[in-house]
């Protein structure tokens, strides 16, 4: 039977902190975000891992001669110390460099990057050394961000405005049918695409559908002119045009240069707009009058230019809090965040029921200007950060409940799906972040001095997005639709 003095000790054991290696760190800084780090451990730390090592194995160690467990120490030391360093090392390097990184204060915004099996335990009673490169948030005095003069943006929905909205809300429930005459703006065109340097082709695509706008938008390229080239076209006909690869392509041979871009039209169709009658307004919300529906459309009106306007006053606050922001940020680190800065703005996107159109149009945006967009999230990114630790500001699970009911709301799925499908691609830290920096704005706001201004009038809807790359490289996709659990009601 244990005596309590026995008890008492081995509950003191088991909640002692472990004991810290004793290290040196030597941190060099290549650029404001980087940090290269050499690490020297006390070989009595890496003899006290060992003995570890050995007391956790020597209870079961099995020695030709003796019986499992009853092997002299010595000999168990000698004959498994190779068997077990591997086990030492990993555990060497992870507590070191937890370690290391705690007393130097790293803001890590990135996994460590070292190679585990150039690393070797010293076997002649030296120091372990190793080194490692790791990015962190760059240190900066933080702006003022209090009291500051900010221009809100306002506007009044007329008669004139929802008409137009409305229509495009009609778009979504009317039939499209294939017509015989030439294509007129807003017509659906079906093409096979071809992006040709010097007579070479680079890149194809087969039956894609696109509408019928001024600008045709790739994901790394846009025409210019394709509404004029195409108006008039008809099935059969052949066009061609030109655009301009952007600068932030990953093949080096085609950033910045002019494909020559041939099309084929294989079919027009047109959009058969809905008779607006009682029974259509009741299939598609069970409305008593276009009035009731015009009210909802308004208020989809009223949604989305609230986040308009979320994003101008983030704009303008993030513009006066970042221009003093030099730091330079690595090409490596702006390339890796690419696509979760393109993953962020989709999912507030989404969140306040945006299309799928204008949901590709605003990627493919982000996508031919990568690295600027991302170096410019990144720079709002750490200041709002260091403003939400400054002020104790952060999450809570109302937050996440409240921003996957609203997306699964504009997207008709279940909140449920919505929530499976964040945590299998690993979008809970993304919206983590927006949920964070959303409420660092709201506080800054709370303490700004504002002006209303009349919004800008909204230009024409005139890009139609298409999922294609000219230079062949195709991005990582969007945010598809979540896809309901089997059984679970929607």
């Amino acid at each position: 039977m244990t005596s309590p003095d026995e008890t008492t000790a081995v509950e003191a054991e088991q909640t002692e902190e472990p004991k810290k290696l004793s290290l040196e760190v030597k941190v060099e800084s290549p650029s404001s975000c980087q940090r290269h780090v050499t690490v020297t451990v006390a070989n009595d730390d890496v003899e006290r891992y060992f003995d570890k090592a050995f007391d956790d194995m020597a209870p079961t160690a099995a020695v030709p001669g003796f019986r499992p467990g009853h092997a002299p120490r010595k000999l168990v030391e000698k004959r498994f110390r190779k068997e077990v360093a591997n086990q030492v090392k990993g555990s060497l390097l992870m507590d070191s460099m937890a370690q290391a990184s705690d007393e130097q204060n790293f803001s890590a915004i990135s996994e460590p990057d070292f190679k585990f099996d150039a690393v070797e335990l010293p076997e002649d009673g030296s120091p372990l050394t190793f080194e490692f490169d790791i990015e962190v948030r760059p240190e900066f005095d933080l702006p003022k961000w209090k009291g500051l003069d900010l221009d809100k943006p306002i506007k009044s929905f007329e008669k004139e405005d929802i008409d137009k909205h409305l229509a495009k809300v009609l778009e979504r429930y009317s039939e499209v049918a294939p017509v015989e005459g030439p294509a007129q703006a807003d017509d659906y065109l079906t093409l096979n695409i071809v992006s040709k340097l010097d007579g070479k082709e680079i890149a194809s695509a087969e039956e894609v559908s696109v509408r019928l706008r001024d600008t045709l938008s790739f994901q790394d390229a846009n025409w210019e002119g394709f509404g004029e080239a195409l108006t008039g076209a008809k099935a059969g006909d052949k066009k061609t045009g030109k655009a301009t690869v952007s600068d932030e392509v990953d093949n080096e041979e085609l950033k910045g240069k002019e494909l020559d871009l041939e099309v084929e039209v294989l079919e027009v169709k047109r959009l058969e707009l809905p008779e607006m009658d009682a029974e259509f307004l009741k299939k598609i919300g069970n409305f008593d009058s276009e009035g009731d529906l015009r009210d909802v459309v308004k208020a989809d009106m009223e949604r989305q230019f609230s986040l308009h306007q979320e994003k101008s006053l983030r704009g303008a606050i993030t513009e006066q809090l970042t221009k003093d922001a030099e730091w330079d940020l690595p090409p490596a680190l702006l390339r890796r965040q690419a696509n979760r800065e393109v993953e962020r703005a989709i999912l507030e996107l989404r969140s306040y029921g945006f299309d799928d159109e204008m949901i590709r149009g605003y990627e493919n945006t982000l996508r031919q200007n990568s690295l600027q967009s991302t170096e410019k999230a990144l720079k709002e990114h750490f200041i709002l950060e260091r403003i939400a630790e400054e002020e104790s500001v952060e999450d809570a699970p109302a937050d996440y409940e409240r921003e996957i009911m609203q997306i699964a709301a504009q997207r008709n799925q279940s909140p449920r799906s919505v929530r499976a499908y964040l945590e299998k691609q690993g979008l809970m830290d993304t919206l983590r972040n927006q949920i964070i920096e959303r409420k660092v704005i709201e506080l800054i706001s709370g303490e700004a001095k504002f002006t209303e201004v009349p919004a800008d009038a909204d230009a024409p809807a005139s890009v139609a997005p298409v999922e294609f790359a000219i230079s062949g490289a195709p991005a990582e996709g969007g945010i598809p639709d979540a896809q309901e659990e089997e059984g679970e009601d929607a």
